[in-house]
Order: structure tokens, then sequence, then C-alpha cells
């Protein structure tokens, strides 16, 4: 389960990435950024490597 919310965050810093320099994906990056950072943070607290 800790792989699969690692590899969520990584997929959802990617394609904030891409929305971030296209301009176009408006409010909606952001959220899933906040979720991306929220997943590492839970990660971190749990005490595993990021």
């Amino acid at each position: 389960m800790g792989n699969l919310l690692y590899t969520i965050a990584i997929v959802l810093l990617i394609f904030w990435a891409i929305g971030f320099f296209a301009y176009s994906a408006g409010a909606i990056i952001h959220i899933l950024l906040f979720i991306a950072i929220l997943a590492v943070i839970l990660r971190l607290i749990q005490g595993k490597k990021v």
C-alpha cells in the first residue's frame, strides 16, 4: 500500500508540472499538487523512506 501511495504522489506531481507549464488546467492542478504533497507527508509521518 505504501508503494501505491508514493506512486500516486509522483504521478500527481508529474500531472501538476505538465498543467503548470501548459497553463490550461486551472485550479484542479493545485488541488492535485496538494494531494500529492499530502501523500508524501503522510508517508514521512509513517516513518518510511521516500
